[in-house]
């Protein structure tokens, strides 16, 4: 069996190290390369041609893992599979990254035998998803969706052209302390805790117009 090429992407040394020493247990992968930033990664990537890309989702300053993974993946089948490694299972990062083309989000606490698995899953094009997110997707999808105001749709739609409260407040012709209270309803029905998740939720149920 050829092993897969494995790039790992992690801005923390002590967590690419113990990956590199427990992933060197594992058949069937070959780690090729360690980059701390997502502007590491797709120069590595380009150089080493990696089948997967081991991706965390924060990487501290610079490009973060959700845009590295869009680039990495902007060329479809030309490219490497990106699956993320990560502590975070909030509907908003889960979302990000699905929609970014990650193959596969898995969480830090996982089994390592779970990751190996993930690792060759992602290599062949299936999805690898971890038990909490896949229970979160589905209950998701199970649940009807969120009933918005007219008013929370429209500071919606002001919110994923990038404006700010006093600017939504100004176009909406109302309070910023209004805009807030709409805002805090919005992230409630949502199920998110900031501005990025709720546009990028809305975006992923379609309520946006």
């Amino acid at each position: 069996m050829t092993p897969v090429r494995l790039l790992l992407c992690d801005d923390h040394a002590v967590v690419r190290a113990g990956l590199r020493a427990l992933l060197s247990s594992a058949d069937g992968i070959d780690v090729v390369g360690e980059a701390a930033t997502g502007e590491e990664a797709l120069a590595m990537a380009a150089r080493l041609r990696p089948d997967v890309v081991l991706m965390d989702l924060e990487l501290g300053g610079g490009m973060d893992g959700v845009t590295a993974t869009r680039r990495l993946t902007s060329d479809g089948a030309q490219g490497p599979r990106v699956l993320v490694l990560t502590m975070f299972d909030t509907d908003a990062d889960i979302t990000r990254a699905v929609e970014a083309g990650a193959t596969g989000y898995l969480l830090k606490a996982e089994h390592p035998d779970e990751l190996f698995t993930a690792i060759h899953n992602a290599a062949a094009g299936r999805t690898a998803l971890s038990g909490p997110v896949a229970d979160r997707l589905m209950t998701r999808l199970r649940s009807p969706r969120p009933a918005l105001s007219t008013r929370e749709q429209e500071i919606l739609g002001q919110l994923a052209r990038g404006l700010g409260n006093r600017e939504i407040a100004r176009a909406l012709f109302i309070s910023e302390a209004t805009v807030k209270t709409h805002l805090g309803r919005i992230y409630g029905k949502l199920g998110v805790d900031t501005r990025a998740g709720a546009v990028a939720v809305a975006k992923e149920r379609r309520l946006l117009a």
